[in-house]
């Protein structure tokens, strides 16, 4: 789907955009290509720059409740600095690499209700408007299906997926926000924990795997949050037994209670060695340029709450799809995506 746009800030006449982007969701890291059509206006003009901005439906937590906002979390300048003559069309082909931790919106072709887009961004005489937007969809990573298959085929069961504004402590994180993963768990957990919440950080050399567990309470003592990280690489996707592996990882963190409130450092670090804890909603700062709106309120939350276990296909090769995720079909996605960012548009843009 294309939200093709006339730019209003250059007029009535002013030239149009639309960007087509090649079919098929891009894994992260991979290549994002497509084609930027520009039809001329009523008169010449200077087509000074060309950009696309990767943006994301990102909740933020506050002393007074949640909010949520447009983050911009990478920035491309794909052409300019030529003439569109009156009534001309003109095209201009892309090809640019995503971040390696943008989020994961679909798996194996079901979306997760996560919001992305791609929007594009003209700047004529000194005048810059937003254009066109397009839904941007992203598949996992081979390391992370692998993980998400055996977690689907350990029984865990998808219950939700949200971007979260801020940093994890203690890891490489890149981006002003990450992403989290919510899971019923397996039967064989299910008297120990209430969920399972994770992230992956992929950097070009394999990724960190944060995984948290609300623990249930005893009788006599209230529930627990246990939180550690492991390290793999992209070359170990064929050379590991994953079930165990994963399951292994959920042995480990549901028998351990993590502490909080320090920094581990990036890499191999013994997650459970005396101080490594690794603390959510620490310091919010990136080196990217976030543009965080937080007037949105939290009227998308219906649909992030998925209806459980039951949208979840955990057996065989399916693993974690799902075929509706808290209430979006894949179709109501694309919608949300225009009607989420065209939103934030009309309450005055973003912060640059």
């Amino acid at each position: 789907m294309v939200f093709k746009r006339l730019l209003g800030a250059m007029g009535a006449g002013g030239p149009s955009v639309d960007t087509v982007l090649d079919g098929g969701a891009v894994a992260p890291g991979g290549i994002l290509s497509g084609q930027v059509h520009l039809q001329g206006g009523s008169a010449d003009v200077e087509i000074e720059h060309i950009g696309l901005d990767l943006i994301a439906r990102v909740e933020a937590e506050h002393e007074d409740g949640e909010s949520e906002g447009a983050v911009v979390f990478e920035r491309f300048t794909v052409g300019g600095g030529f003439r569109l003559a009156e009534q001309e069309r003109h095209s201009v082909p892309f090809s640019v690499s995503l971040p390696w931790e943008t989020p994961v919106s679909e798996l194996y072709g079901q979306p997760l209700g996560i919001v992305l887009g791609v929007r594009t961004e003209l700047a004529v005489a000194g005048a810059r408007d937003k254009g066109d937007l397009d839904p941007l969809a992203v598949r996992p990573l081979p390391v992370q299906e692998a993980v998400l298959e055996a977690l689907g085929q350990l029984g865990f069961g998808f219950k939700s997926a949200d971007l979260e504004h801020g940093h994890i402590g203690g890891t490489g994180q890149q981006l002003p926000f990450y992403q989290e993963i919510e899971l019923t768990p397996a039967p064989q957990y299910a008297h120990v924990v209430n969920e399972i919440e994770l992230t992956f950080l992929a950097t070009p050399a394999g990724m960190e795997i944060v995984l948290e567990a609300d623990k249930r309470g005893g009788l006599f003592e209230p529930g627990q949050d246990a939180l550690t990280r492991f390290t793999v690489s992209h070359h170990d996707v064929g050379a590991r037994d994953w079930n165990s592996e994963v399951d292994g990882w959920i042995r480990q963190l549901v028998e351990h209670r993590a502490s909080y409130g320090s920094h581990a450092t990036y890499g191999h670090a013994d997650p459970y060695a005396a101080g490594s804890g690794y603390g959510h909603h620490s310091a919010h700062g990136s080196s990217h340029a976030s543009a965080y709106e937080s007037g949105h309120g939290s009227g998308h939350e219906g649909h992030r709450s998925g209806p459980g276990l039951g949208t979840a296909v955990a057996a065989g090769a399916a693993g974690l799809a799902v075929g509706v995720v808290g209430g979006l079909v894949a179709a109501e996605v694309v919608d949300e995506v225009g009607d989420f960012f065209e939103g934030d548009d009309d309450e005055g843009g973003e912060e640059d």
